[in-house]
């Protein structure tokens, strides 16, 4: 991946903090749904719970799909990207609680609301790593991608 596209995944993880993400539920259908998520670099963090559907769907199946992007008032705006990635379970006490601190702190404005630290027993902290990433740019042309492999 060349620093151009980098820096342009970057630029659009850094400007939004929800995701849909796909995973695949044990009957083969893929299950979407909006989570809230942080980033280190390329690497994607989001947390659900313990006891939730995504969680058990990625216990038996680490793929998963997500996309990122906005709803501009004009169609040659569109940009985004949606990325094939591998979930692993945070397990390292030191990178779950750095994950937490960065969802977190995707929410600087938060008013009359004190979050304390969930309980590792609560929520599961995954970390994406993508293998590959498409970046939407209808600025370019209707439906314009550039695949990038990572």
């Amino acid at each position: 991946m060349d620093e151009a596209c980098r820096r342009r995944i970057l630029r659009l993880l850094d400007q939004h903090r929800t995701m849909r993400i796909a995973t695949l539920r044990p009957d083969g259908w893929p299950q979407v749904t909006t989570v809230g998520y942080a980033n280190d670099g390329l690497a994607v963090y989001f947390l659900c719970g313990a006891d939730s559907q995504k969680a058990a769907n990625l216990a038996s199946d680490d793929r998963v799909s997500l996309a990122v992007d906005d709803d501009p008032a004009q169609v040659v705006d569109i940009t985004g990207l949606s990325m094939a990635a591998r979930a692993k379970l945070v397990t390292d006490p030191a990178e779950f609680e750095k994950a937490l601190r960065l969802l977190i702190s995707r929410y600087p404005n938060q008013k009359g609301l004190d979050f304390p630290m969930p309980k590792t027993s609560d929520v599961c902290v995954f970390r994406l790593t993508p293998t590959i990433v498409s970046l939407l740019d209808y600025s370019k042309g209707f439906g314009h991608t550039d695949l990038i492999a990572c």
